[in-house]
């Protein structure tokens, strides 16, 4: 069921779109279009038409377009990359080719050095066994190129394992991921990202992060840079230790809201026992890949994406010396404003400069709660009628409603002057007090699978 924005004159048709998406292969996507007035959806007529003849883009019409109803899933892949900050809108046609060839050479570089190391890396195949036995050693000597001469190798190929039975479970109703040699390009991304992460690594729900980006970009290095974006705004939730999770900031910040947009559900949720929000654990670490089906999950990205949109991205991910970081200066007149994102656009209007406050996904999941607000109210006995009210929302969810939503109780929580970093780091620091509690909650969620 694909979630449409309320308007009079939308119209679904069924279509099915043949996407080529290299390796010689031609797969069928099914899946339903939103055919809307003109105006709506970001077309691939629109797109090119946003484009100078040097090759400047036009971010402020691009970013209406996507606000208003999505992107055309023909041209989706080669927008996300301006969208996560892949490409400066204000750059050429040349300047970007050349970034986009000395990128496929780096990752050609990375996928090379773990080739040598593990020799299924690039071979079409992937493993889902244990390269390694309890004590580090080889189970295999014809699968491991070098000698494992440090903890960081050793850790990686150990992690091979993970990646390889994620990537089995990751989309599997998807027609793409029925040939092994687009599962191993799943896998091949994952493990050189694993790789060149010396600090996080790879940690499950990673994969279905990077799955769609698989999908959409026929270069397999595409597809990785890309990903690598979209994990730049997204690692920290994958930090996780024996006592707290990535995503605790979000969830302090989460409780922060609801007791102060709707101090009545916080309330309940609090005598529930859940008043640390970590029923919308999954939510947040995988941006609703649960709570919506695939082509859902793209719609609402995009819609995330285009909103909290930040024209200076590129410049501030890039890690050339010459990038330095008060280049990045704030736009406050309108034309310069209209670059940015809806979402965005109002943290700078409002001086919001907190980051835990810049993450749209927060007040999203404060959309879902109150869109089930009465629901949860009449029904919620304990945080698992809660959990499960939630989960009914599978599919049923309207993606461009709840974004709507989400701004909208965004402005209302900036209204009441809530963005004051030190009364906010209280407010943690009372939720998380007792760590004892945080870690005994987090093991019980850190069982569940995070997506069914």
């Amino acid at each position: 069921m694909l979630s449409i924005p309320s308007d009079q004159n939308s119209k679904l048709t069924f279509q099915e779109l043949d996407l080529d998406l290299g390796c010689g292969s031609c797969v069928l996507l099914r899946c339903i279009l939103i055919i809307l007035d003109a105006g709506k959806t970001l077309s691939a007529r629109r797109w090119h038409a946003s484009f100078s003849q040097d090759g400047y883009l036009d971010i402020a019409k691009v970013l209406r377009r996507i606000q208003r109803g999505g992107v055309h899933p023909s041209i989706k892949g080669v927008v996300w990359e301006f969208l996560l900050g892949c490409y400066d809108p204000n750059s050429t046609f040349e300047e970007r080719s050349l970034i986009k060839e000395q990128r496929r050479q780096r990752y050609r570089m990375w996928k090379s050095e773990c080739q040598m190391m593990v020799s299924v890396i690039g071979s079409g195949r992937f493993i889902a066994t244990p390269l390694l036995d309890d004590d580090g050693l080889p189970i295999d000597q014809s699968l491991i190129g070098l000698p494992i001469s440090d903890k960081k190798t050793r850790q990686w190929m150990q992690t091979l394992h993970q990646i390889g039975l994620d990537v089995v479970r990751t989309d599997q109703a998807l027609v793409f991921y029925e040939t092994e040699s687009n599962q191993a390009k799943l896998w091949d991304v994952l493990a050189v990202y694993a790789w060149m992460d010396n600090d996080i690594g790879y940690v499950r729900g990673m994969n279905d992060i990077c799955s769609p980006m698989v999908i959409l970009l026929d270069n397999e290095a595409d597809s990785f840079w890309c990903f690598e974006r979209a994990m730049r705004r997204m690692r920290e939730n994958f930090r996780t230790n024996a006592s707290s999770m990535g995503v605790q900031l979000q969830l302090s910040t989460l409780s922060q809201i609801m007791k102060t947009v709707d101090p009545r559900l916080h309330q309940h949720l609090e005598d529930l026992d859940g008043g640390e929000y970590l029923f919308a654990f999954r939510m947040l670490m995988v941006l609703f890949r649960r709570e919506f089906s695939f082509v859902d999950t793209l719609y609402l990205w995009e819609l995330m994406w285009a909103m909290e949109y930040d024209p200076n991205m590129f410049s501030l991910y890039e890690e050339y010396e010459d990038t330095k970081r008060e280049d990045y200066v704030p736009a406050l007149n309108d034309k310069l404003l209209k670059k940015y994102g809806k979402f965005q656009r109002k943290n700078l209007k409002t001086g919001n400069t907190e980051q835990q406050l810049n993450t749209l996904s927060v007040f999203l999941v404060a959309s879902v709660l109150e869109i089930k607000n009465r629901r949860i109210l009449k029904e919620a006995k304990d945080v698992d009628d809660v959990v499960k009210i939630l989960g009914d929302i599978t599919s049923h969810l309207d993606a461009k409603k709840a974004c709507d939503e989400a701004l909208k109780i965004h402005k209302k929580y900036l209204s009441k002057g809530i963005v004051n970093a030190k009364s906010h780091g209280a407010e943690v620091a009372s939720i998380f007090a007792d760590i004892s509690i945080l870690s005994r909650h987090l093991r019980r969620v850190q069982d569940l699978p995070l997506l069914a």
